[in-house]
């Protein structure tokens, strides 16, 4: 859509500013029985160029993007505004010379009432292709000024309360006005450069609205709207230490951030100073003679990494970087209890390795391609080789290598016309945002996990361990997870692909770990086993660290996560929980946070047991308790971490494994059949969910159909019905419960009951595979999925074979008791019998 304001011309020179990007979030964003629940919108902006895109994490918005084209202006940085009335959206984008405006109805206001019914729902762009854009209403030109130089560079925007808004310049020793229909104010340069306003915020506070501006002098200055005057300067230089000679340079790149505090407004400027930026926090306070001053909060220092923008909150600084190999660096810092200035690390997905590793054994160069079967044929001619040659490399090298390189470029990169970080305000919370060219969410990291990730610096004391609330104990953590990353650092990427690959092949992962632990020790060219035996010899009570973390990654539970729960009260909150997290973006945010939660944690338990097989090596020249601990290390701990790594390997695996696109004909025959057995009640996802640029994993599937309604079911259950959604408690939660109905060694069986029922079946035998030697729940179930696997393949006699080893298992396990309806009391008693008379 093109917005083409009359009397606006392409300024000479070529007015350039950079890419911008933010966010908004609705007032009831966070509220349950609201149809903004869990809704928002971003933008980015690139030259004369808006993207706007509405989402929503409960339902899917159809029509939920428009793209602005403003012919001849450029968007300001920061230039794109947001407010919410009670009936309306109003969008106003601030260009080089003029103003727009969009307004659209409220999303309250599009639907008859608040329950919400449809998984798909008209977005607040549908029809603003209707909106005459060229009328005068919804643009307006920048007036120029006599003897004015250049154009703005930045801008503010608020909603007044009245019909006609000025348009005003604002200026040290007075205000000028003058009445230019609607518009929002926004501070103009002046002639005089050490003026010029870098860094724009407004906000309205006590019946006034008060507009702040960042100068290139590096002053803030703060203008009453109300009274026309300029009421608070301060020199920011006045808090920066060692300041000498800074007055002289003009300001480049400072910014000005706003937000509420429980003691009324909080400021925080940042001062883009050559090598040493800093971030000023100030609180504006105000006297009964309506004056206003400013106390110092804090000053923190920055690292030597590139500023990109940052966002305040009532407690905390969150800030992104890039660094000098131009990598993203997400920081944050609680600004006012923070003694130590310790900037805290915030991890940021990786992107895509540029390399796949194949390893020796699918080198289509050396495997051993004319091998069929039990055959091995030596005689082939040069040009049948290359023949075999050229099968192996499109069967090994396409289907297993390449295509999950790009999905995972699909996955981790999204598509989109913009690339800008930026940090955006979190809807219902004060988390943000991180984007680059495409929304990332950002979600709690799990203790165990920060431990993992975290560098040393970071890792400074004890009460950084909050995984044990025993100081010695958590010392002696904190020294074992410093060993874990020393192990890291010392596993090449050949022996991480044997690990793997070990797995995958169902191999012991105890062998497997003596096979890398001998690798580091005759490559260990930088003696960090010896730096790995150093800490350890600090460690007082080994045993007990190494408990404390397996417990905090052992998902077993013995309550039933799939349980029915409690019934919810309420036909308006049973409608709107049943919505709650349900659309695409909820699926891949929540599957993918799995995924990565998986993927460390796999790490984790890799390294931790390689190092317990070196713990074993060294014996009594690091264990203070001897003979009695090793022998736990090696009968208890060390098995219980190679279950877990088992366990989390298997997880990693189904959440990277892509679902089948199955036609709609062979759903409804297997519905048909399991309608026989009495299994037709479990979810079947009804509607085409695999797309090119969108694949969808068998977890997501499991969370779209089934799952989702159970962990919702759950949180609420443990919860009051009128408490807000916080989303780093909600997301934390649907996190953890997705993982342990995942988990092989809890009760439930629902995962493969619902690959069985969307007929994933060449992904249910590689999950009974994965299980196979070392799960020992739920035996019978899986054979009996296995059966139904080659059933569904046309292999009778080998389905036969394993209905009848899980027959062995009917009276033990819930899911073949259900088979065979042995709740009733005739059944209950020949539950062996009904299960022959519905399988066989």
């Amino acid at each position: 859509m093109d917005f083409l304001s009359a009397g606006v011309s392409a300024l000479p020179g070529g007015v350039k500013f950079p890419d911008s990007a933010g966010a908004f979030h609705y007032e009831e964003s966070g509220t349950l029985l609201s149809v903004t629940s869990n809704r928002f919108i971003h933008w980015c902006t690139s030259g004369d160029r808006v993207q706007l895109v509405e989402q929503s994490l409960d339902t899917n918005l159809l029509n939920n993007a428009v793209r602005l084209q403003l012919s001849h202006c450029i968007v300001l940085p920061g230039g794109v505004h947001v407010h919410e009335t009670l009936n309306n959206v109003v969008i106003l984008v601030s260009t080089n010379q003029s103003v727009h405006r969009l307004v659209l109805p409220h999303p309250s206001r599009m639907y008859r009432s608040e329950l919400v019914t449809e998984l798909h729902m008209q977005s607040i762009f549908t029809d603003v292709g209707k909106l005459s854009l060229q009328d005068p209403s919804h643009s307006v030109l920048i007036p120029s000024s006599v003897g004015q130089a250049g154009s703005p560079s930045t801008s503010t925007a608020w909603l007044s309360q009245f019909t006609c808004v000025s348009v005003v310049e604002l200026k040290r020793s007075s205000m000028m006005q003058r009445l230019s229909g609607w518009m929002p104010s926004s501070i103009r340069g002046e002639q005089s450069p050490a003026d010029l306003a870098l860094s724009l915020a407004v906000r309205e506070l006590e019946e006034d609205s008060f507009i702040f501006a960042l100068c290139q002098d590096h002053k803030l200055r703060m203008w009453s709207f109300r009274e026309q005057a300029c009421l608070l300067e301060a020199d920011m230089l006045d808090y920066m230490p060692a300041c000498r000679g800074l007055k002289r340079l003009s300001g480049q790149g400072h910014r000005l951030r706003l937000s509420p505090s429980p003691s009324g407004l909080c400021l925080c400027v940042y001062l883009a100073v050559p090598q040493r930026g800093q971030f000023t926090v100030l609180q504006l306070v105000s006297t009964d003679s309506s004056r206003y001053s400013l106390d110092h909060v804090s000053s923190l220092f920055t690292t030597q990494e590139t500023l990109v923008d940052f966002a305040l909150t009532s407690t905390d600084i969150w800030a992104v970087w890039v660094d000098d190999s131009n990598t993203t660096v997400v920081k944050y810092i609680d600004f006012e209890h923070n003694t130590a200035g310790q900037w805290n690390q915030v991890f940021v997905q990786p992107p895509p390795e540029e390399e796949v590793h194949i390893g020796v054994d699918q080198d289509p160069r050396v495997r051993p391609i004319y091998r069929r079967g039990s055959e091995r044929i030596t005689d082939l001619s040069w040009d049948s080789l290359k023949k075999e040659v050229t099968v192996a490399v499109e069967s090994e090298v396409h289907y297993s290598v390449l295509y999950i390189y790009i999905y995972n470029i699909y996955l981790f990169t999204g598509i989109n016309t913009f690339n800008s970080w930026h940090v955006l305000r979190g809807f219902g919370s004060d988390l943000p945002f991180v984007v680059q060219g495409f929304v990332s969410f950002l979600l709690p990291c799990f203790a165990v996990d920060h431990l993992y990730l975290s560098y040393d610096e970071y890792l400074f004391s004890e009460e950084e361990t909050p995984i044990t609330e025993e100081p010695e104990l958590g010392r002696d953590v904190l020294q074992l997870v410093q060993c874990l990353r020393l192990v890291s650092d010392a596993v090449s990427g050949e022996m991480a692909y044997e690990m793997e690959k070990a797995l995958e092949h169902l191999q012991s992962p105890e062998r497997a770990a003596d096979l890398v632990l001998e690798n580091m020790l005759s490559n260990d060219n930088e003696n960090v086993i010896e730096d790995i035996q150093n800490k350890l010899q600090d460690i007082r009570n080994p045993m007990g660290a190494m408990m404390v973390l397996l417990r905090e990654m052992d998902l077993e539970t013995d309550s039933d996560v799939g349980g029915e729960g409690t019934l919810v009260p309420g036909l308006n909150l049973r409608i709107s929980l049943s919505q709650l997290l349900g659309s695409s973006s909820a699926v891949s945010v929540v599957c993918q946070a799995v995924c990565h939660m998986t993927m460390t944690r796999t790490l984790f338990c890799r390294d931790l047991l390689i190092l317990q097989k070196l713990y074993l090596r060294f014996g009594d020249n690091v264990f203070l308790g001897g003979g009695a601990q090793l022998l736990q290390l090696q009968q208890d701990l060390i098995p219980r971490s190679s279950n877990l790594l088992s366990s989390y390997y298997l997880l990693k695996h189904i959440s990277q494994s892509l679902a089948s696109s199955v036609p709609i004909d062979i759903i409804d025959a297997n519905l048909q059949h399991l309608t026989v057995l009495e299994l037709s009640d479990t979810p079947v996802l009804t509607v085409p969910f695999y797309t090119v640029l969108s694949p969808q994993t068998v977890v997501e599937l499991f969370y779209q159909t089934a799952a989702r309604k159970l962990i919702i079911s759950q949180i609420y259950s443990q919860q009051q019905s009128n408490a807000p959604l916080r989303w780093s408690h909600m997301i934390s939660n649907v996190v953890v419960l997705l993982a342990q109905l995942l988990w092989p060694s809890n009760p439930g069986f629902q995962f493969p009951e619902c690959l069985m029922a969307n007929c994933q079946y060449t992904q249910l035998q590689d999950y009974v595979r994965l299980i196979g030697p070392w799960c020992q729940v739920n035996i019978g179930s899986c054979r009996f999925m296995l059966g139904q696997c080659y059933l569904a393949n046309g292999e009778g006699q080998k389905a036969l074979q394993c209905f009848q080893e899980a027959a062995t298992e009917v009276e033990k396990e819930e899911f073949l008791l259900k088979l065979t309806g042995s709740e009733e009391e005739e059944a209950a008693s020949t539950p062996r019998l009904q299960y022959y008379n519905k399988v066989c």
